[in-house]
């Protein structure tokens, strides 16, 4: 077992579909990921953010869904049901392979302590994004508000990471 997912747990959220996906082995493993937290109800900086995640989406091409995933998770677990985060997600264009995961409070909660964007009150939860490359290792943040194309060389830095060599004995 990896330490990514003794770390992570399998433990299962549910995307806008209605679908279980377990974190780890579904969401993460082997996986170049885009991660925030928002939530739908949101009138302040979730849209803008999701927006941004928009344009990455929209600059990754066919790379989307195939390479790269988004994980956007909502921090407002109670009233963010699959069928409201459908309808956020189809308000921004989402395409295969961004997840809009909710589950039960509790759940939830332990993924976002996991990623560190656990919040007692919604509206405190951070404008930060979570890039990472599950297979090298490599996790970095960035500012979701940051402008769209600088975001874009953080997520081509973590999808162009090599996995490190293992050495060799003469």
């Amino acid at each position: 077992e990896s330490a990514a997912k003794k770390y992570f747990t399998d433990v299962v959220l549910v995307n806008q579909d209605g679908e279980k996906m377990r974190f780890y082995s579904d969401l993460l493993k082997d996986k170049v990921v885009i991660i925030n937290s928002f939530f739908a109800t949101c009138t302040g900086s979730c849209l803008p953010l999701n927006r941004n995640l928009e344009k990455l989406q929209t600059g990754l091409g066919a790379l989307m869904g195939e390479h790269v995933y988004i994980i956007s998770i909502s921090v407002d677990p109670t009233v963010d049901t699959p069928a409201q985060l459908k309808a956020y997600a189809k308000k921004l264009n989402a395409g295969p392979g961004w997840y809009f995961l909710t589950g039960d409070k509790e759940t939830v909660e332990f993924v976002l302590k996991k990623i560190g964007h656990f919040v007692d009150n919604k509206q405190d939860h951070l404008n930060l994004f979570i890039i990472g490359n599950e297979r090298t290792g490599l996790w970095k943040k960035a500012f979701g508000l940051a402008k769209s194309d600088e975001l874009m060389k953080v997520v081509n830095s973590a999808l162009n990471d090599q996995p490190p060599k293992t050495p060799t004995t003469p």
